[in-house]
């Protein structure tokens, strides 16, 4: 089967911590403003950090054909199963003239059902194994959310999860990409959800010193590239993207927001936790991406870097970014995080962001790094600072790199007819 069956973008579906729906997550997101706050969902006493971008006042059960699914489910897949209907719909597919066995889904989660997994082994420990429920384990797994969004709309073409912590969503997206260039579908619900604003979610992520404890000022603490960065902020939420193989999209009449142009992955194989420290697997990895979409560097206008507000993982991507475009990463590159605002959304980051660097060829909009006061001397790239810039975009490059040394990158570039 031929490989080069180009791959456009017709639907996206968000919930996030800034936004439960395209146009809020927009607004937001070229207005500058964070979604970070103090977090309601557990006392947070005994915490080192009570911060985190949680998605407030969120009710499942719309968006399930059967209220009893929504009662059935871990948060995760309740943000995944909201996300993909709305992808779905802003796609504007009628699901009744499309071969099904032919449309395929992959959403996946860093951690899955891990509110659910507590809440069993509490039970477990209290009241005895006989009282755990039948609907712990398909509650937990992570693959769950893939396989009740195929179920809800009857998707049954391929279907599978990636679980590769922090690039989870963008292996989605990019895998989906792969088989739709390889002929093995016309089309994808793909990306990613994650839901870890739990105690022993952030407890486990405290332990590792990863996270910032800049409690008195939750709106400014996550601050990518900035010398006084303390750690990532958990975030929460889904995000969702129709891919479609271009004649199949145009077929149908479908509106096309860009063209899904290239994927790269890679890995580190050097630490659990801590990438190479010049960046080379990342580096390797848009390259990668840049040569499967026939872009050169200096075409890029834009990067939606990983940028967590991590001590190394900013500096390192920042040198991984320096490797690959050369002069131009200097010279018109526009690099930004919009984990500023989400914070980070772990296995869903990539899809959310991906979302920002779609409306970003649309609208012409490069979403800002806000709280970026005072760069890190090691951090010299023009990362957008505080305030979103009107500038043309037509090729964005998408990065994400997780626990493990798995990287990720995706490019977008404007369609052209």
């Amino acid at each position: 089967m031929s490989t080069d069956r180009k791959v456009v973008i017709t639907g996206i579906g968000v919930l996030t911590p800034i936004g439960k729906d395209l146009a809020s997550f927009w607004d937001s997101l070229k207005n500058g403003r964070s979604g970070i706050d103090l977090i309601s969902a557990f006392d947070t006493t005994d915490f080192d950090t009570k911060i985190a971008g949680e998605v407030k006042d969120f009710n499942a059960t719309p968006f399930f054909n059967n209220p009893k699914d929504a009662r059935r489910t871990d948060r995760f897949s309740q943000f995944a199963m909201a996300a993909a209907k709305m992808a779905i719909a802003d796609s504007g597919i009628d699901l009744g003239k499309v071969d099904l066995t032919r449309f395929g889904t992959i959403v996946g989660s860093g951690i899955g059902g891990l509110q659910t997994l507590c809440d069993q082994h509490t039970i477990l420990m209290n009241k005895g194994p006989k009282r755990i429920s039948p609907f712990m384990i398909p509650m937990m797994i992570s693959n769950m959310a893939s396989g009740l969004v195929s179920m809800e709309f009857g998707l049954a073409g391929p279907n599978f999860s990636t679980t590769s912590a922090c690039a989870t969503a963008c292996h989605a997206v990019g895998e989906a990409w792969r088989m739709i260039q390889h002929g093995e579908a016309d089309i994808f619900v793909c990306g990613g959800a994650e839901a870890t604003v739990v105690p022993i979610g952030m407890a486990g992520f405290s332990a590792m010193k990863a996270l910032s404890t800049r409690n008195d000022e939750p709106q400014r603490a996550s601050r990518p590239f900035d010398k006084d960065r303390d750690g990532f902020v958990m975030g929460e939420g889904s995000g969702i993207l129709v891919i479609e193989e271009l004649e199949h999209a145009k077929k149908r009449g479908a509106r096309i927001y860009c063209e899904l142009a290239g994927y790269g992955l890679s890995a580190d194989a050097y630490h659990m936790t801590s990438p190479l420290p010049e960046g080379e697997g990342a580096a390797r990895c848009m390259r990668m991406a840049l040569e499967k979409s026939g872009i050169t560097p200096e075409e890029v206008d834009y990067v939606n870097a990983h940028g967590t507000s991590t001590g190394m993982g900013d500096i390192c991507e920042t040198k991984a970014i320096k490797a690959v475009f050369g002069n131009h990463a200097k010279n018109g590159l526009m690099v930004s995080s919009t984990k500023s605002m989400t914070g980070h959304l772990l296995g869903a980051a990539g899809s959310v962001e991906m979302a920002a660097c779609i409306l970003a060829l649309t609208q012409g909009i490069v979403p800002p790094t806000i709280n970026l006061d005072e760069a890190d001397p090691e951090c010299d790239l023009d990362y957008v600072p505080k305030v979103a810039r009107e500038h043309k975009v037509r090729v964005a490059v998408n990065n994400s790199f997780g626990f493990g040394g798995h990287n990720a990158t995706l490019v977008a570039k404007t369609f052209e007819g």
